[in-house]
């Protein structure tokens, strides 16, 4: 058996050393062993044919030989860390060496963090077609298509027993996404003044900063004007565009989304390439660092807010792959609508007409679990992963970290930062480590704080401008349980019971969303105000509308 164990070690060979089985008192290991030379090996294949070791002497060895195979593997692992580590260390010695002042280190110091310190582009694939590489994945895939087509079949059975014959109308889908006109003008000029004001002001700034005597006076006059263009240009104008006229809830969506983006995109241009400039003027460099517009063109529209100059690249684009994704995304819109239609619009319509009390509240918020979950999930799917990789293929953008594996999050700290990758980067650049940047690293609660309020502010005024009206339930469950949540269910929280409480929670939250929202806006079509205030505007119509009724 020794023999046998030995000459597999010799074929094998771990790393550059080989091993050989000892047996002290009654027990085998591993001991390193000299290289074989070709005559040994030559005569172990004879002396194998010849004897050839029982089954029950290698089932023996196996868990010794795996043990000593999984202890040198892991000290190879460590020695790797190890030097990773120290290559680190070394390079960030090498930004600020031994020899500098302490004046240029509070120098270097004080300056922001120029892009290369902040997030890496790297190729890589979305994590969903990695794993729709895998049968048992894509039976699940599988599944949620079945269910679509038995929402499919029992709209048109139940539509044709009432009619007595088949519908096949989608009047909800022309009422959400009607007036589409008005949405192309409107996001036309939000990308035409998001192309030609940030990128102007910053080229008309920077041209000058080098040479001007009032730099800053310069500074703040453009800073002013980026200002004032981005609260009112493209904050101001599309949401009067859209209450102006009363655009239907999803084209609604598809404005105030856009005006967010925009925003969000020009922040981030402005702040990763302000630094570059100040650090050349620093530097007396001969040059300016001010991009090409056509750089600017394609971080437009390229699936991330981080500014780069320039991003991973794929060879060339598979229109199929495009066409599939897109196709999907149409998919995933009709799925919605028949959520809303068989689950969501027949319970609505009657509870709304009935007294609000806290049994029909429970019942509401259980019944509505089961499509805000789907909901969630087709949100996820659709835009996260379809949308966004379908525009990375046309562009043939490599990083497709677009999310994570946010279903395996054992606290609500993880689950934040792998939902949404996209916009996660974002806040945590733009404004967790800017806040930090401006006050210190004592007030990580603060930065912590400051950015959900951000978020669950953000995510608030999309509701209510596209709902048009103001229920801030989700500002509360960002504000109230999210928070609460975020340092219960923190990352020190491990093991399969915490994964299935955030998934609990989860199922209610989405519940609590879907049941109040829908019961607000049913409210608001059944118990209409004819001279509105203001505060009718903030009051929630759904606790006294059956008194008027």
């Amino acid at each position: 058996m020794r023999l046998f164990i030995n000459c597999f070690l010799s074929f094998s060979g771990l790393g550059r050393q080989q091993w050989q089985v000892k047996t002290v008192q009654g027990s085998a290991s591993l001991a390193p062993l000299q290289p074989t030379s070709p005559l040994r090996t030559r005569r172990c294949r004879g002396d194998l044919r010849a004897r050839g070791p029982s089954k029950t002497q290698a089932m023996q060895l196996k868990p010794v030989f795996m043990k000593e195979v999984d202890s040198h593997f892991t000290e190879f692992v460590n020695s790797l860390v190890a030097k990773s580590a120290f290559l680190d260390s070394s390079s960030s010695a090498s930004l600020f060496p031994a020899s500098c002042s302490e004046k240029e280190l509070h120098k270097a110091k004080s300056l922001r963090a120029p892009p290369e310190h902040g997030k890496i582009f790297t190729a890589r694939r979305s994590l969903l077609d990695e794993l729709f590489e895998v049968s048992h994945i894509r039976t699940i895939y599988h599944m949620f298509i079945a269910l679509l087509i038995v929402f499919i079949l029992s709209t048109l059975l139940v539509d044709f027993i009432d009619e007595g014959r088949l519908v096949l109308g989608f009047d909800l889908l022309v009422f959400v996404f009607g007036k589409f006109p008005v949405v192309f003008c409107t996001w036309l000029c939000m990308f035409c003044a998001t192309v030609i004001i940030p990128y102007g002001l910053f080229s008309y700034w920077a041209q000058g900063y080098c040479s001007s005597s009032h730099r800053v006076i310069r500074s703040l006059f453009y800073g002013t004007l980026f200002t004032l263009f981005q609260t009112v240009g493209l904050g101001f104008g599309p949401t009067y565009i859209a209450l102006s006229y009363a655009l239907p809830p999803a084209s609604r969506f598809i404005v105030i989304l856009e005006q967010v983006r925009l925003v969000m995109k020009a922040h981030s241009f402005v702040r990763e390439n302000v630094p570059r400039v100040l650090s050349s003027v620093k530097e007396k460099s001969s040059s300016v660092p001010i991009p090409r517009i056509s750089q600017y063109l394609y971080f437009l529209f390229a699936p991330t807010l981080i500014y780069r100059d320039n991003y991973p690249r794929n060879p060339m684009v598979r229109w199929g792959y495009v066409a599939t994704k897109f196709a999907q995304v149409l998919g995933s819109l009709f799925y919605a609508y028949y959520i809303f239609v068989r689950l969501c619009i027949p319970q609505f319509r009657n509870s709304s007409q009935e007294t609000f009390n806290l049994r029909g509240l429970v019942l509401c918020i259980f019944n509505s679990i089961l499509p805000g979950v789907l909901i969630l999930f087709l949100v996820f799917f659709a835009f996260l992963h379809c949308w966004l990789n379908a525009f990375a293929e046309m562009l043939r953008f490599a990083d497709r970290m677009f999310y994570k594996d946010w279903w395996n999050s054992t606290s609500y700290a993880n689950y934040y930062r792998t939902w949404n990758v996209v916009v996660h980067d974002w806040l945590y650049y733009y404004a967790y480590r800017d806040f930090l940047w401006f006050f210190g690293k004592k007030f990580r609660a603060a930065a912590m704080l400051s950015v959900f309020s951000v978020s669950a502010a953000v995510h608030e005024y999309v509701l209510s401008i596209c709902f048009g009206f103001f229920y801030p339930v989700l500002f509360c469950l960002f504000m109230c349980f999210g928070m609460v949540f975020n340092f219960i269910l923190n990352d020190r929280r491990k093991g399969p019971i915490w994964n299935v409480i955030m998934w609990t929670s989860l199922f209610l939250g989405q519940g609590v969303i879907i049941c109040l929202y829908s019961q607000e806006w049913y409210a608001r079509q059944y118990c209409p105000l004819e001279n509105p205030t203001f505060l009718d505007y903030l009051k929630p119509r759904s606790w006294s509308c059956h008194i008027q009724m």
